[in-house]
């Protein structure tokens, strides 16, 4: 279903704005027809008052043989004169003081077989109002009493007004449109086009780049919102820092203690608790490992260089497969990219080795898509359930449950990777190819794509 109302901050505002001044108009249109239709009823009436008053003076003073052509020439398609012994219109005079004994009277009339008929007793009120206004259709009538007892009777049909805008009405409520949105407009793209382009650049910042400068002549709020946003970029910058910082410490010193209590171990007399022990402590130092790993991952203090990814590849694949499957590269040019060559290395070799481990090999494709560089890396191996496709990056999330490092890590190699790479500024998918296997989809910014 079509959505009616836009999704985008200037759509939504111009469309506000665009109903509210229809509205505006509309209800302008109804004032000014309003108007217009009780002044042509006005008329209407008085026109016939008019006619009934020189047909009466033509009749009191021409002979009565000539009567019956009077009132042929005074006769038209919706109005009607006639002569009769009986008053068409009961009741008190109610005509202008000039018209002595002049009596009228309004009749409603259908609107759609144009007879007389009451209006519902619920509804009265409504026709009263448009009668008034001059919209609802009547028949208007009116007596004047001749000699001899004879009246004039005259029955007048009038019918809703037609509804007419005056061409200048319309140019004018169309150039006010016209100029409405085009100020509109205007005014609005020296908001929203800033915001897009604060949008972008927060969505492009990382580790390395704040925020760059909103364009100069942009409103005082987007400029305090960017200012702000630099400032939390720059905290939670900080905050990672010291995090990363604490991690790395904590691993360091975490290791020496290990490393005498495996020395403690091995003179355990028992074999069984001995070896316990020794597992137990080989489990820990994998963890301390594998937390330093991760700090070192994302942390900032190394430099950035430009990198061919494709090489970068061949090289690691070369090294893996020498002792494990083999691993296809596929790369038709060199594609640069703006890295960190030692953590990126390291979120590589933790997807190879799994698509070695659980997929019996991969065949991995470097290529350059629009304004990033792509990494496919497809293994041979069953897949995963579409559910854990995204709870694997979840921290110490193991897929195989039995808990042993002979048949996977402690959890922490693919929230590792997914954490190097949001530090470069790119993303890491996970999806089950239609025809088998794994594909595991890594984004990276192009060294000519990166923000300043």
């Amino acid at each position: 279903m079509m959505r009616l109302v836009p999704r985008s901050l200037l759509g939504q505002l111009a469309f506000l704005i665009l109903a509210a001044f229809l509205a505006a108009q509309a209800i302008s249109v109804w004032l000014f027809t309003d108007e217009r239709s009780a002044a042509i009823r006005a008329a209407q009436r008085l026109e016939t008052v008019e006619r009934a008053t020189a047909v009466a003076s033509a009749l009191k003073t021409a002979p009565k043989a000539s009567h019956e052509s009077i009132l042929a020439a005074a006769n038209s398609r919706l109005v009607r004169f006639s002569l009769d012994r009986e008053p068409l219109v009961t009741g008190d005079a109610s005509g202008p003081a000039a018209v002595v004994d002049l009596r009228t009277e309004e009749l409603p009339l259908s609107p759609h077989s144009g007879e007389l008929a009451e209006p519902p007793a619920a509804l009265a009120w409504l026709h009263e109002r448009m009668r008034v206004a001059g919209v609802a259709p009547v028949e208007f009538r009116i007596t004047v009493p001749l000699a001899d007892g004879e009246w004039l009777n005259v029955a007048a049909r009038f019918q809703r007004p037609d509804l007419q805008a005056p061409p200048a009405i319309v140019g004018a409520t169309i150039l006010s449109l016209v100029l409405v949105m085009a100020a509109l407009w205007l005014g609005l793209r020296r908001i929203t086009h800033p915001l897009s382009q604060l949008a972008a650049a927060a969505d492009k910042a990382d580790l390395d780049s704040g925020l760059p400068e909103v364009p100069v002549g942009s409103p005082r709020e987007v400029r305090a919102l960017s200012e702000a946003l630099a400032r939390m970029n720059e905290r939670i910058t900080d905050m990672l820092n010291d995090r990363t910082r604490m991690l790395a410490a904590l691993g360091h010193d975490l290791r020496s203690p290990i490393t005498a209590l495996k020395v403690r171990a091995e003179m355990v007399e028992d074999d069984e608790t001995r070896e316990r022990m020794i597992a137990i402590l080989d489990e820990m130092q994998a963890m301390v490992e594998t937390t330093l790993a991760f700090a070192r991952g994302i942390s900032t203090d190394q430099p950035m260089e430009e990198v061919d990814l494709a090489d970068l590849v061949r090289n690691l694949a070369a090294e893996l497969a020498e002792t494990g499957p083999e691993i296809i590269v596929e790369a038709e040019h060199p594609v640069i990219s703006c890295i960190r060559r030692v953590p990126l290395r390291r979120a590589l070799r933790n997807l190879l080795e799994n698509a070695q481990f659980y997929g019996g090999g991969a065949r991995v494709t470097v290529r350059e898509t629009a304004g990033a560089a792509e990494i496919l890396i497809d293994d041979f191996g069953p897949g995963i359930r579409p559910e854990d496709l995204e709870r694997v990056f979840d921290p110490f999330t193991r897929l195989e449950t039995s808990r042993s490092r002979e048949t996977g890590g402690i959890g922490l190699g693919l929230p590792i990777t997914r954490a190097i790479l949001h530090a470069h500024g790119g993303e890491v998918v996970l999806s089950n190819r239609p025809s088998g296997g794994l594909r595991a989809r890594i984004g990276l910014p192009r060294a000519s794509a990166r923000p300043d």
